[in-house]
């Protein structure tokens, strides 16, 4: 039978009203009543009923994540840290994939499981701002990443622009002239438009071509795109000595067709990626990557949900998310730094207007 207040507080000898102080943390429970309470919880083996609790409120206890990609890793290491964030808050999560249409990103947006969902976490890909200026206020929104929509919801992500020049910075550091981008995707996409223009403006400021020739679009984000990418570079008869790739498996797939022609990495080909997902620190050459605090966006995001939930902030925020450029292999030889490379530990910090 499900252990419950009132037997807990017979056992302890004290009033319901005391021990559901201590099950919801209150701070005006002195500590020897809290331990004694304890006492009973551990013995009984009471587990609090979320459910019931997030009814009382008018709650589900539920907060959606809706990503574009989930077999991204970058997206899945995101999504694991909004669900231990959510978690320390005793909530659960429901993810949602988009695909990065923008019919499925519209429908997640206007609420279509309003009744089952407490908030909302959207990653937009090409939502419009027109998408969400008649959005019922019911469910709170925060969303992530790039896009800029300049409309009264909580926004958090990185400066992809300062990033990406951390990025680039740290390649002309090294000596190398002939930087490529690749992934600079066909049609919109904010994120690879603004780390295009991060590559450009830092080759500009080092006093070297931004040539487009050394841009490679493609259709997608994966290793397949990455290593096409590469392959059409090579095959145009350039020759770059450094790659700055959109994302790591972008990178990942890059490498391997560099390795593939007889290309060394970072001898003749220095590469750095972004997101730092796992599988980069395990190849044979590991690989340097910005780093976003995935961790600090997770719980930004809960919070932020949870502050709109209990009317605790009223102005929207945009946040800027830390970052750091880590360096590895693909870019040093094999003597790795762990820690952040020239400083570039995240121009940004929480809440600042520049990220």
């Amino acid at each position: 039978m499900r252990v419950s207040l009132k037997d807990v507080a017979a056992h302890a000898g004290v009033s319901i009203k005391t021990v559901s102080n201590v099950v919801n943390n209150y701070q005006h429970v002195t500590p020897a009543m809290r331990e004694r309470v304890q006492r009973s919880i551990d013995a009984l083996g009471y587990r609090p009923n979320l459910a019931a609790r997030h009814l009382r409120k008018g709650r589900t206890g539920i907060i959606a994540l809706a990503l574009p990609e989930l077999g991204n890793p970058y997206f899945a290491e995101l999504a694991a840290a909004v669900i231990d964030a959510a978690t320390r808050h005793e909530y659960i999560v429901l993810l949602d994939h988009t695909g990065g249409r923008r019919e499925q990103e519209i429908l997640v947006s206007q609420g279509f499981r309003a009744r089952v969902i407490d908030g909302l976490i959207l990653s937009p890909i090409e939502l419009e701002a027109e998408d969400l200026r008649d959005r019922p206020e019911n469910v709170p929104l925060v969303l992530l990443g790039e896009r800029d929509y300049d409309l009264p919801y909580d926004h958090i992500a990185i400066d992809n622009v300062a990033a990406a020049r951390d990025a680039v910075r740290h390649l002309v550091g090294l000596g190398r002239r002939e930087v490529a981008f690749i992934g600079a995707r066909r049609g919109r996409s904010e994120p690879a438009q603004l780390r295009v223009r991060g590559w450009r403006e830092e080759l500009r400021a080092a006093g070297l071509s931004a040539d487009d020739g050394l841009v490679a679009a493609t259709d997608g984000w994966g290793h397949a795109d990455g290593a096409a990418a590469m392959a059409r570079i090579l095959d145009s008869g350039r020759r770059p000595d450094a790659v700055f790739a959109y994302n790591d498996p972008m990178a990942i797939g890059a490498m391997r067709v560099l390795h593939a022609r007889g290309l060394r990495v970072p001898e003749d080909v220095a590469v750095v990626g972004f997101d730092d997902v796992v599988e980069g620190r395990f190849g044979a050459v590991t690989l340097t990557s910005v780093s976003p605090d995935k961790e600090a966006i997770g719980r930004l995001a809960v919070e932020s949900v949870l502050a709109r939930l209990g009317g605790q902030a009223p102005e929207p925020r945009r946040v800027r998310a830390e970052y750091r450029l880590v360096g590895r292999e693909s870019t040093l030889g094999h003597h790795p730094a762990d820690d952040g490379v020239n400083g570039a530990s995240g121009a940004n910090s929480a809440d600042s207007a520049h990220g």
